[in-house]
């Protein structure tokens, strides 16, 4: 199936095409315009110009967005970088300019299920999918497909510091502000990639995330959990044997830990979620 798939995210876009239902024919990186529409127009004449040069039509449209979807997913209703984004039609407006099928999914969730299906996931029945990078996010995926939600999954909002001991009272005590890109930055007044490995900081963030990954285990009972974004895949990192040790620690002998693991495909795992997602029969 001839197919565009797209992954717009807080900083970049991606567009690419795929013909055999499993790998990029070519692909597009650039930055997510700020206004909705130049964002739209820019990407229809990216796919338009792969399409060409392909010399093929387009038979289906795919792709992923941050933050979370209306309850059709035609639009983003809600996120805290695309806020100019929020109520824009993409679906109706990718329709009109290609005359196909268009889905549209959050960006984490395609991101999980490309890891599920041909990254490291592949093999498993239960996936979950978490990407640490400048917020939390994450997904089950279940024997291949996104599991069932009636808004969608924010493991990054669960709260942990309960009495707000680590924040203050000030912030949110959720994993997503004590682990996320974004929030290491506001904390420590320097961007992740330029504190040292041997920085304490790796360590303390590793505790965080395996407390994280402790609510996933006993939520969604996993076979595998894979870990993108990056917080986790960039240099330095949060380093996977220190999460192995504490989550294992943070389990407490309750349960065994899954098998705990990197992501395959890294910035690209949502393009490879999307041609999951296309190669999915019709209901």
């Amino acid at each position: 199936m001839n197919c565009i798939i797209f992954d717009i995210g807080g900083t970049k876009t991606r567009v690419a095409l795929s013909v055999d239902g499993e790998t990029l024919l070519a692909q597009e990186k650039y930055d997510t315009p700020h206004k909705p529409q130049k964002g739209v127009e820019l990407l229809i004449t990216t796919a338009n110009q792969m399409l060409e040069q392909a010399s093929v039509k387009v038979e289906k449209v795919v792709g992923g967005i941050r933050g979370r979807l209306n309850e059709d997913h035609q639009y983003l209703e809600k996120d805290d970088i695309l806020t100019a984004w929020e109520g824009f039609p993409l679906v109706e407006s990718f329709e009109k300019a290609f005359n196909v099928p268009v889905i549209l999914e959050n960006d984490t969730a395609l991101a999980g299920l490309g890891e599920a299906v041909f990254g490291a996931g592949k093999g498993f029945d239960y996936v979950v999918y978490h990407t640490v990078s400048t917020g939390v996010g994450g997904v089950k995926i279940e024997q291949g497909k996104i599991d069932q939600a009636s808004t969608g999954f924010e493991p990054g909002h669960q709260i942990l510091d309960i009495d707000k001991t680590i924040l203050g009272d000030d912030i949110n005590p959720t994993l997503e502000n004590l682990v996320s890109g974004r929030a290491v930055e506001e904390r420590m007044g320097t961007k992740p990639y330029e504190i040292d490995q041997s920085d304490v900081l790796w360590d303390t963030l590793a505790q965080y995330l395996g407390q994280g990954l402790r609510n996933s285990i006993l939520y969604w009972s996993p076979e595998v959990i894979v870990l993108g974004g990056s917080m986790i895949l960039g240099d330095p990192k949060i380093l996977l044997d220190d999460i192995r040790k504490y989550t294992v620690e943070a389990l407490d002998g309750f349960t065994e830990a899954p098998y705990i693991t990197a992501a395959k495909y890294g910035d690209e795992a949502g393009l490879y979620g999307a041609i999951a997602k296309a190669n999915e029969p019709e209901e």
